[in-house]
């Protein structure tokens, strides 16, 4: 392979890795304001990062416990 051929084709390379690690840059941006709004939100229903799979489990919880109590004072006939 001649020496312009082997230029040309470096170049290329550069060019595909530069194009790569632009868009590895944008959205390298785009997750940190995506997290950047989530850990807002948490702020908002004072929710701190560490405690989320508590809280979750405690929704969960909740909703588990929302649903018996519907179910209890559904009449006995209508139940299936």
């Amino acid at each position: 392979m001649d020496a312009e051929k082997e230029i040309h084709e470096l170049k290329q390379k550069i060019d595909k890795g530069k194009a790569m690690r632009y868009k590895a840059e944008v959205r390298l941006e785009e997750l940190q304001k995506q997290r950047q709004l989530i850990l807002d939100e948490l702020e908002k229903l004072n929710v701190k990062p560490e405690e989320l799979d508590k809280e979750i489990e405690k929704a969960s919880k909740e909703i588990e416990d929302l649903l018996k109590k519907a179910k209890e004072l559904l009449p006995k006939d209508l139940e299936a």
